[in-house]
């Protein structure tokens, strides 16, 4: 269950990241109320996954998944590159994540 929970900490990463873009320099109330609410969801979920999970491989995955996240999401949203290199670079991470759960 601890895994699901830091995914889901992942996610919310993702959320305020990209919220973080919309706040315009926090000058936007709504973008703003709910990058922050995703904030505190995050770091609260990642607090609960770290009860029954090891501190380097909990931040590990939760940053991998924020990043891989916020990358696709970038691409899609905000029309940034989709270079070999990008792309590669989160074939890399996904890997890491997944050694990460195996050792």
């Amino acid at each position: 269950m601890a895994w699901v929970i830091l995914v889901l900490a992942g996610l919310f990463e993702v959320g305020w990241a990209v919220g973080l873009k919309y706040t315009e320099g926090f000058s936007r109330f709504w973008p703003t109320l709910w990058t922050v609410l995703a904030i505190i969801a995050s770091l609260w979920l990642l607090g609960i996954a770290m009860k029954s999970l090891p501190v380097s491989t909990a931040y590990s995955v939760w940053v991998g998944v924020g990043t891989i996240g916020t990358v696709i999401l970038g691409i899609v949203l905000f029309e940034e590159p989709a270079s070999a290199t990008r792309l590669m670079s989160i074939v890399l991470i996904i890997a890491g994540i997944i050694g990460l759960k195996l050792a």
